[in-house]
C-alpha cells in the first residue's frame, strides 16, 4: 500500500537515535524519502538501516549542526539529489542531554563555560541556519513545513537557565518565521513532546548517576513518558492536514495531536496529558497526594498558562 508522504522528501536532524530517529521511522513508514543527519557515522548508519527497514527511503548524512558549513552541504546535496525538492524539515539536532544530567543541581554560575554552547549551538543557531537553507527550497515550490522541536521550557523554568533560553527562542523563531513564510505557503510549527523515554534518559537513569530533587522529577516524569514515535507519528499528521495554516506559527503539543488526529501510542501505551490538573499536581511534592482525587480531564487553560510566563 503507497504511503501518504509517498514522493514526499524529508530532513530530521540528529536523528541517529531519541527523538530524531522515532521521527525519522514514522515519516517513514509513512512512504517519505527521508534523510537523517548526525554525528556518528556508525550509529548513523545504524539508524538509517532501521528507518529504512520501515518502507521508505533513508539517507545518512553525516552533519554536525553546530557548524555552518556541515549544514550547507546538507541542503546542497538534498537540492542536488532531489532536483530542489524538500516537503519536511524537523530541526531536532541537540547536543545537550549529557551536559543537563551532569549538572542537574547547579546553578547558572555554578555551569561549565560550555554549557550554553552545548545547548544551544546545535540546537538553536543550526535550527535557524537549517531553517533559513530549507526555506529557500520551500519558498521556490510554494510548499513545505518546517517543524522545531521544543519543549513547556519555552514557558517556565525548567531543567536550568541555558535550556529555557534556547526553548523559547525555538518557539518565538517558529512565531515569527511563520509569519514572514505564510505568504508563499510554507508552514512552520513549535513541536512540545512530553516526556520522552529516549535511549540517553534510559542510560542515565539505569546507571544510578542522578541524585537530587531535580533527578527525582525527571524520575517521575518517566513515569509518564511518551515514546520518540509519538512525535513522528505527529508530524505525519501535521504534513497531511490541508488546514495545517491555521497553526502555522504556533506550538503544537504531541498528546492534543494525538486527540485531534486519533493517533494511537506505540503499543497502545497512555499519551499522557501534561496540562492536566491532575499531572501537574503530581509533580508537586508535597501536593501529589491530591492528585489521585482529581478527575483526569480537569486541564490547565492554555490562557492561564500563558499567564504564568507573562514578562509583564
Amino acid at each position: 500500500m503507497t504511503g501518504v508522504l509517498s514522493g514526499y522528501v524529508c530532513v530530521v536532524t540528529g536523528a541517529s537515535r531519541g527523538i530524531g530517529k522515532g521521527i525519522a521511522l514514522q515519516l517513514s513508514e509513512a512512504g517519505a524519502t527521508v534523510y537523517i543527519t548526525g554525528r556518528n557515522k556508525e550509529a548513523l548508519d545504524q539508524a538509517a538501516s532501521e528507518v529504512e527497514s520501515r518502507g521508505g527511503k533513508c539517507i545518512p548524512v553525516v552533519c554536525d549542526s553546530s557548524e555552518h558549513d556541515n549544514i550547507k552541504d546538507l541542503f546542497e546535496k538534498v537540492r542536488r539529489e532531489q532536483k530542489g525538492r524538500l516537503d519536511i524539515l524537523v530541526n531536532n539536532a541537540y547536543s545537550g542531554v549529557q551536559a543537563i544530567m551532569s549538572n542537574m543541581n547547579n546553578a547558572f554560575w555554578e555551569h561549565p563555560s560550555s554549557m550554553w554552547d552545548n545547548l544551544n549551538n546545535a540546537g538553536l543557531r543550526g535550527h535557524y541556519l537549517c531553517s533559513v537553507y530549507a526555506a529557500r527550497m520551500m519558498v521556490e515550490a510554494r510548499r513545505g513545513l518546517i517543524v522545531v522541536i521544543s519543549s513547556i521550557g519555552g514557558l517556565q523554568y525548567f531543567f536550568n537557565v541555558p535550556y529555557g533560553i534556547g526553548k523559547v527562542a525555538c518557539d518565538r523563531m517558529a512565531a515569527d518565521c511563520a509569519i514572514e513564510l505564510k505568504k508563499h505557503n510554507v508552514k512552520y510549527i513549535s513541536l512540545w513532546p512530553g516526556a520522552v523515554l529516549t535511549e540517553t534518559i534510559k542510560e542515565k537513569m539505569a546507571s544510578g548517576d542522578t541524585s537530587g530533587p531535580e533527578a527525582e522529577m525527571v524520575r517521575h516524569m518517566m513515569d509518564f513518558s511518551e515514546t520518540p514515535e509519538l512525535s513522528g507519528k505527529c508530524i505525519v499528521s501535521l504534513a497531511t492536514d490541508p488546514n495545517l495554516m491555521k497553526y502555522s506559527g504556533k506550538v503544537q503539543m504531541t498528546f492534543e495531536l494525538a486527540k485531534r488526529y486519533g493517533i494511537q501510542e506505540i503499543n497502545d501505551r497512555q499519551i499522557t496529558n501534561y496540562t492536566s490538573l491532575r499531572y501537574v499536581l503530581s509533580m508537586v511534592p508535597s501536593l501529589a497526594w491530591l492528585a489521585r482525587f482529581i478527575p483526569g480531564f480537569i486541564c490547565i487553560p492554555k490562557w492561564v498558562l500563558t499567564l504564568s510566563a507573562s514578562k509583564f
